[in-house]
């Protein structure tokens, strides 16, 4: 896996020279304007993104279809810091091209594998022609070097601090599935607003997602909402449509929810939510992955999922690391 691009595409004017200082200028102010997410394109390989693409203008009500466009713009590198500031901005950063084919490919045949068994939902949220793949760290490898990525966890480090892995899920989203009701993640911890950053989300496709197959619709900007305000009234949606292969980061403080899959074939794709460390996780991974498997996992995702410490001295197990309670045989 490689981490962090070098070379951006650069643009240039019909005669092959160079744009000028007052075209890059231009681009530039684009590029801060605040009203569009950043989607960055990069070379083949995992996280090494180039190329930011704004995502495109929010879209007007729920109820009419979004309008949005792709301007293109140039970055010549691009790190964690880059994304953070993107959050910060826009509530979330779309990442292209973010895993190769092959990992794609694979990871997409472990989960089919494991949706054969895997129920629909539960209730309108959950969604009733979805399927969530919950406990995916006690079910697969695929994702145990993405959750720990050094550009992955560059982001979480600057959005979160100390942090550890929350709800960790494969959603399939079958052909008629109803779009899901925008929310807020973070809503679930009772917490004064406003309030720093404790959740931050990862969503991996497995397939490419589309307006009509269902991708996550996003009210942009909303993080910076006041407290009360809620998309009721004519909200402004964004259309997350990305390419398999692709991630996206987003704030648990962003409104958004799942769309509705119109088309005759479901879409896959994983999200990988991560919360700080001194809040509890949505789910209980002590229970829902067994010791044995977490004994074999690697140190740093042991920690993720709960065997950590957060300063100075939360969540010791008999007035020691977490960890040591792994060296024991029961």
């Amino acid at each position: 896996m490689t981490h962090i691009g070098q070379v951006g595409q650069v643009e240039t004017r019909p005669d092959g020279r160079p744009p000028t200082r007052e075209a890059s200028e231009e681009r530039r102010s684009e590029r801060e304007s605040g009203r569009r997410a950043i989607a960055y394109a990069p070379e083949p390989g995992m996280l090494s993104p180039l190329a930011p693409w704004p995502l495109g203008c929010p879209g007007p009500a729920m109820h009419r279809k979004p309008r949005f466009t792709r301007v293109r713009t140039t970055l010549t590198a691009t790190s964690p810091d880059e994304v953070a500031e993107g959050l910060t901005r826009d509530g979330y950063v779309i990442v292209e091209g973010a895993l190769d084919a092959a990992a794609v490919a694979a990871a997409r045949a472990d989960l089919l594998g494991i949706l054969e068994e895997t129920p629909t939902g539960r209730n309108a949220f959950e969604g009733f022609s979805t399927q969530r793949i919950y406990a995916l760290f006690a079910k697969t490898r695929t994702f145990d070097s993405i959750a720990i990525d050094p550009f992955v966890l560059g982001v979480l480090e600057r959005a979160l601090g100390h942090y550890q892995l929350s709800a960790p899920v494969g959603i399939q989203i079958a052909p008629g599935e109803k779009a899901q009701v925008l929310h807020r993640d973070d809503s679930v911890y009772p917490l004064p607003e406003p309030h720093p950053n404790v959740v931050v989300n990862s969503m991996w496709p497995l397939d490419d997602f589309t307006e009509a197959n269902g991708a996550t619709r996003l009210v942009a900007g909303s993080h910076r909402w006041e407290p009360a305000r809620r998309p009721e009234v004519d909200p402004e949606i964004v259309v997350a449509e990305m390419p398999a292969g692709s991630a996206m980061f987003y704030l648990g403080s962003l409104w958004h929810g799942g769309g509705a899959n119109t088309t005759e074939r479901p879409r896959l794709g994983v999200i990988l939510e991560y919360v700080v460390s001194w809040l509890r996780p949505q789910e209980n991974h002590y229970l829902a992955v067994p010791r044995s498997v977490v004994r074999a996992l690697p140190e740093r995702l042991q920690e993720l999922l709960g065997y950590n410490i957060y300063p100075p001295f939360l969540g010791y197990v008999d007035g020691r690391h977490p960890r040591s309670a792994l060296l024991r045989s029961d």
